[in-house]
């Protein structure tokens, strides 16, 4: 089992607020269990989907971990409190009202090692601070992205739902390996 099993995650997420990372009008679904609409046709993930993702992710203290398709900025919250202050999480999102509001509600919580940055056109993920010793992407891709697994450091994991499959890459000198891990659905992800 990893060291990161299922207590720790349980544990992460009762200490993370949904509620706050949800629009006004929402927080009073916090606790359902289901995807919550925060806007722009995105989503805030159902809880059971984020602890399979953070179980298969494996997050460890001290590691540079990139959310990709951040949202509302839950998720990197969550992984924030993985990696603890000695680690680094950056979280990229597309939509700039997203940005805007992830940002205050992760500056609530005052985390410096943790932030959300507005998406670069036309690239995914955020190369220039790589490699990532983790990657979390919360947005259905067509087909595994290539730019993503190039962030990937060695000895790295990244998890991605690609055409509705939760996948699980690991990464090593040799190269990719890839197995997936039950079905999903999710926004799409824009990889332009």
């Amino acid at each position: 089992m990893a060291k990161h099993g299922e207590d720790t995650v349980v544990r992460v997420m009762r200490e993370v607020d949904r509620a706050a990372f949800l629009p006004s009008s929402q927080r009073g679904r916090a606790g359902f269990d289901g995807p919550i609409r925060i806007g722009f046709g995105q989503t805030n993930s159902q809880p059971r989907t984020v602890a399979n993702m953070l179980r298969l992710l494996d997050v460890q203290p001290g590691q540079r971990v990139l959310d990709v398709g951040s949202g509302s900025g839950w998720s990197t919250a969550l992984l924030g409190e993985l990696v603890g202050p000695e680690g680094t999480v950056i979280g990229v999102e597309r939509v700039p009202e997203l940005v805007v509001r992830s940002r205050e509600a992760l500056d609530a919580r005052g985390r410096s090692w943790v932030e959300v940055r507005e998406a670069l056109p036309g690239t995914l993920g955020w190369p220039e601070d790589g490699p990532f010793d983790r990657i979390l992407v919360s947005a259905e891709a067509r087909e595994l992205p290539e730019q993503l697994v190039e962030q990937l450091a060695v000895d790295g994991r990244m998890v991605i739902p690609v055409r509705s499959r939760m996948l699980l890459v690991t990464k090593d000198e040799s190269g990719i390996e890839v197995s997936a891990h039950g079905a999903y659905l999710f926004v799409p992800l824009i990889e332009g």
